[in-house]
């Protein structure tokens, strides 16, 4: 089944370049474009869009301002970011807002395939340039005096190990080569952490290691 998206740039460059690079993803397929906020809206509401790929660089309303707006509307709706910005206080908060990916635009049309693939499986993206970035911000916003880890959610001391490492940003053969482990064995503790959390992308792994204090500002 084709995946329909919308796209919102105020730039028809942009899109343009966006949509050609969708054109080469099997699967997808551009239903429509917008270059502001309210067209974003009037737009989603005719078409119904399965993601809507969504600047935060806009005239007029601004893309923050337009996703918090489709949000309340349409709280189910999936929006991957597509933005030049770097700085992690405005990454969070598009995050916090209801984004489930955020990728920059000098990204890869494979990188651009592994978000969309990741919000269409129900999961979150980050691209990995960013995901230190937001790592450091959520902890500077969660500086509480840390407590003892709760092993609630029954990883080993091992898996905890790997799950910082992932969190961080190693590769599955840095953290075998790191631990000295064969790359078979970190992916069998990679999958069954997934399995016992029950979160499926490295997103949501970070957001979970951040709240539960399983990584530090040190780490």
């Amino acid at each position: 089944m084709t995946c329909n998206l919308l796209l919102v740039d105020d730039h028809a460059l942009i899109r343009a370049g966006v949509r050609a690079l969708i054109l080469d993803i099997p699967g997808y397929a551009v239903v429509g474009e917008a270059s502001d906020g309210a067209q974003l809206l009037a737009q989603f509401n005719a078409l119904q869009p399965d993601i809507v790929l969504l600047d935060l660089s806009m005239k007029h309303t601004g893309g923050l301002d337009a996703l918090q707006q489709l949000k309340s509307a349409h709280p189910k709706s999936k929006v991957l970011i597509l933005s030049m910005h770097t700085d992690p206080e405005l990454i969070m908060r598009a995050l916090e807002s209801g984004a489930h990916g955020y990728l920059l635009k000098d990204t890869s049309a494979s990188e651009l395939e592994h978000a969309l693939l990741a919000l269409r499986n129900n999961e979150r993206y980050l691209s990995p340039a960013i995901a230190h970035t937001v790592i450091n911000q959520a902890l500077v916003r969660n500086q509480a005096p840390a407590s003892p880890v709760v092993h609630s959610h029954n990883l080993t001391a091992r898996q905890l190990e790997i799950l910082r490492l992932i969190v961080r940003g190693k590769s599955t053969r840095e953290i075998a080569h790191g631990l000295g482990l064969s790359i078979k064995t970190v992916e069998a503790h990679r999958s069954q952490i997934m399995k016992r959390l029950q979160i499926f992308d490295v997103a949501g792994l970070v957001l979970f290691a951040v709240r539960e204090q399983i990584i530090s500002l040190d780490d």
